[in-house]
């Protein structure tokens, strides 16, 4: 828009509303991109010779909103002062009658976004160069470590706080607990008789047990583990260990020494679990270790109603190598998962001792296989299976992952 059609514009809205200038500077975004919207406003002003100066506080439109841009600085300043962060972003709420009478105002002169600035666009850019200034951070505009939203009509400053995520893997080196809090499915966790008003079906977790330091470490408020498939409760993970992420949520600590994390959470984990290999990542990660598929090795006891045939037992293993197995959804998770038909290979099978009913199997299988069902069946379920091929009936008594491949 031209100068002179902006100061036609500009006299006839100064003549109909009281405004101060940084509300006059605003309006027109056009006018002169090098200064701000309060000289904006003056040079306007004065090009009209309208030598009546309106204060803020008797402006129609922000009535003194625009001068209190310092305390809101203030006010946010003093809720960050307990936060660890780099960048930083201002966000604010501004009161309805405000935003309905700057609605009126663009409707009058007919502008669009482009051509007017809104006052929730200069609140926020004006506070977040004091806060640059003051507390020497960074603004940023995409992914700031902390967004906090100031609402001017009470004072109060909501902050939106990044997560911290850790990549790291974990071993299991005792059964009998789950990878994730289990609730109590008759109080879903709140606590009655029939949990010991625990709230979960079992004491602890890997990830109550890897979350706990990290959590005391950066003094987050929660925090959600986020594993590369799981383990059942009675197998041990062993090898290389299990590839996770932990994230922290709300921290106030962001910068945690992660070689301390990992020795206190060693420590106090009493030899249950065990995590390595930890460093700092982002919520991109939770997507690749969910969807990438990594094939897995496990070292499996396995007890027979009869005694085995170890050449038998060879032979069996020979044939799966390389097999195509077919899986229904298995008994024992059904009432949790859908029925579905899944398709795995078996890329190495070995049997390393036959004594009596009981063998030692080594297998390496894709992502995904249940491999209890491909010892016993599950009924006809999983095809082909070990006991079936051998023509005795198997289970597994023993299970350990070894490996987990594909990093």
């Amino acid at each position: 828009m031209e100068k002179t059609k902006i100061l036609e514009i500009a006299k006839k809205t100064i003549k109909k509303y009281q405004l101060c200038d940084n509300c006059i500077g605003r309006l027109f975004r056009e006018f002169n991109k090098e200064v701000s919207n309060k000289q904006k406003g003056v040079s306007i002003r004065n090009k009209l010779k309208f030598d009546k100066k309106v204060s803020p506080n008797d402006c129609w439109l922000c009535e003194g909103l625009i001068n209190e841009i310092p305390h809101f600085a203030s006010l946010i300043s003093e809720v960050l002062k307990n936060y660890e962060f780099t960048t930083f972003l201002v966000g604010s709420k501004v009161d309805d009658d405000i935003i309905q009478r700057e609605k009126d105002l663009w409707d009058l002169i007919e502008s669009k976004d482009s051509e007017s600035e809104s006052i929730k666009m200069e609140i926020n850019r004006e506070v977040g160069k004091i806060l640059e200034e003051n507390l020497k951070k960074t603004v940023d505009f995409k992914t700031p470590d902390i967004m906090a939203v100031v609402d001017t009509s009470y004072d109060v400053v909501n902050l939106q706080i990044k997560s911290i995520f850790i990549y790291g893997r974990y071993k299991k080196l005792e059964r009998g607990f789950p990878q994730t809090k289990w609730f109590c499915k008759f109080c879903r966790g709140i606590g009655c008789k029939a949990c010991n008003y625990k709230g979960k079906l079992y004491d602890s977790s890997i990830e109550e047990l890897i979350s706990k330091e990290a959590l005391v470490l950066s003094k987050g408020s929660d925090a959600s583990f986020h594993g590369s498939g799981r383990e059942d409760i009675d197998a041990l993970m062993l090898g290389n260990g299990r590839p996770f992420v932990l994230e922290i949520k709300n921290p106030k600590i962001r910068n945690i020494d992660l070689s301390i994390y990992k020795k206190t959470t060693n420590n106090n984990a009493e030899k249950k679990i065990e995590v390595n290999n930890l460093r700092f990542t982002n919520g991109e990660e939770i997507v690749r270790i969910k969807s990438t598929e990594f094939n897995k090795t496990y070292k499996i006891i396995v007890e027979s109603e009869k005694p085995l045939n170890k050449e038998k037992l060879k032979e069996v293993a020979r044939l799966l190598q390389g097999k195509t197995i077919r899986q229904m959804t298995p008994t024992r998770v059904s009432h949790r998962r859908a029925l579905i038909v899944r398709e795995r290979k078996i890329y190495n099978c070995d049997i390393e001792s036959v004594e009596g009913n009981i063998a030692k199997i080594k297998i390496e299988t894709e992502s995904g296989m249940y491999i209890k069902e491909l010892i016993s069946g599950d009924n006809g379920k999983t095809i082909p299976n070990l006991s079936d091929m051998i023509g005795i009936p198997c289970i597994v008594k023993e299970l350990d992952v070894t490996e987990i491949k594909g990093e």
